[in-house]
């Protein structure tokens, strides 16, 4: 990647997703929302609409602007919309979470703010979908990794138009009793849209991409590897379109998505049989510390199919449901987006910084911008805090949950306070730091020539 532009605004949607994940931990180390409350009360809506669109949303959008044209090898196309997406997002979610908490009485308030809210999201994930779909469009046949995001942006548009209709029907601008039954029933569909069909989707396509180029392994191929996709796309389709075809004709849904999960986990084992194959084939022999806290994350994907049907029968339905749903958004796509940040926020910054002086001046490694000993025990203290919530959540103790979600804080905070230090290049040697043309980076946003 090197003479690569950058997406100007990547850095400020990690910012805001970083912010919004320290929220919800701080939220739910507090007690608020579940398992204090039930999984539908508008206090456990406040946490997982934080963690989910103010997180991992803006984490993937972000990480999309800078990695789509690598993966097809063409510039991102609409990149003026990036920014407008960005602020329509951040302000409609606070719109969207400031409904919810005056639902729940924290705030007083005649404000329509439940459907701003909603609209002003759907505006945001549609420009930010435009920009990466019209990149994707202009560069067909899509390479598999490529392929994998094109479906993940199909689950973002589902996930945000029942967002849509769930916050009108709820903010009472629409009371159609069509919208007002679908709205009733379909939030599995909603949220299995959202964090398998959007989130999981794109988390793989990417990994198919960055894995390779990080490890120095072979790009994966085979019939295993289309398989993979195939079976994933396959379980995305039933389940959003499936779901959506159930709740217009009064199906019933649990049956559907059922369907969707069983070819959704033999597409997962297909996928880690490539991720353990990168590994193995891989030509650079000592692994950064990103790469290594990314088989936590991996193990924690594997945890969660292998125990998505022993907690359902042990812990209940309810309690099984959030433990495995604790663990995909925790232990998976939140600790795999923080171990690649590690990488990511140093990597572009590299770019950004020394990429106009390359061969002309001595410059420092990407490695260099990092502290990686400094940091390992906070992420090793991140996994160990996201499994023990799990266990909590399973088995029904809010006091150690909540010892547990303070875990996951303090470690967030930890290795943020590693990112931002990567972004200021503290930690390189000041002799070494800025030599004569290498630009200052700024923190939330990229200043290099050629920058999206």
């Amino acid at each position: 990647m090197t003479g690569a532009s950058l997406s100007r605004w990547t850095m400020g949607y990690f910012a805001a997703a970083l912010l919004s994940l320290l929220g919800a931990e701080a939220l739910m180390a507090a007690g608020y929302g579940y398992p204090a409350d039930g999984l539908r009360d508008p206090g456990t809506l406040v946490v997982v609409h934080l963690a989910a669109i103010g997180w991992l949303s803006l984490l993937m959008c972000g990480a999309l602007f800078q990695f789509v044209p690598v993966l097809v090898n063409r510039p991102l196309a609409g990149a003026g919309l990036t920014l407008p997406a960005l602020l329509s997002i951040v302000v409609g979610l606070v719109s969207l979470l400031s409904g919810f908490l005056a639902i729940d009485g924290l705030l007083e308030t005649a404000a329509p703010f439940l459907p701003i809210g909603g609209f002003l999201l759907c505006l945001g994930f549609a420009m930010a979908a435009v920009a990466i779909g019209l990149t994707l469009a202009r560069s067909r046949p899509l390479p598999l990794p490529a392929a994998y995001v094109a479906v993940g942006l199909a689950g973002l548009l589902a996930a945000a138009s029942l967002g849509l209709v769930f916050t009108q029907v709820l903010g009472g601008t629409l009371s159609t009793p069509a919208l007002m039954g679908i709205a009733a029933r379909g939030v599995p569909v909603h949220a299995t849209a959202g964090l398998g069909g959007w989130l999981t989707m794109c988390a793989a396509g990417v990994s198919y991409r960055l894995f390779p180029m990080f490890l120095l392994s072979p790009d994966p191929q085979g019939n295993g590897t289309r398989l993979a996709f195939m079976l994933s796309a396959g379980a995305a389709t039933v389940a959003v379109g499936g779901g959506m075809a159930a709740l217009l004709a009064g199906w019933t849904v649990p049956g559907v998505l059922l369907v969707a999960g069983l070819a959704a986990a033999g597409a997962a084992a297909l996928y880690g049989r490539d991720v353990v194959n990168f590994y193995r084939g891989r030509r650079r022999r000592e692994l950064e510390l990103n790469m290594q806290i990314a088989v936590l994350a991996f193990a924690s994907l594997g945890l969660a199919v292998v125990l998505a049907a022993p907690l359902a029968a042990l812990a209940g339905g309810e309690r099984g449901i959030a433990a495995s749903i604790y663990l995909v958004a925790f232990g998976w796509l939140s600790g795999l987006g923080l171990a690649k940040l590690y990488k990511i926020v140093p990597f572009m910054t590299w770019l950004e910084c020394y990429g106009p002086v390359l061969g002309r001046t001595p410059t420092p490694r990407v490695q260099d911008l990092v502290s990686e000993a400094a940091a390992r025990p906070w992420f090793l203290l991140y996994f160990a805090s996201v499994w023990a919530g799990t266990a909590a959540l399973a088995f029904a103790s809010a006091a150690s949950f909540r010892v547990a979600a303070f875990g996951t804080l303090a470690a967030t905070a930890a290795i943020i306070v590693h990112l931002v230090r990567a972004r200021m290049l503290s930690d390189v040697a000041a002799s070494q730091r800025f030599p004569e043309g290498a630009l200052r980076p700024s923190l939330l946003y990229s200043i290099a020539p050629g920058g999206r």
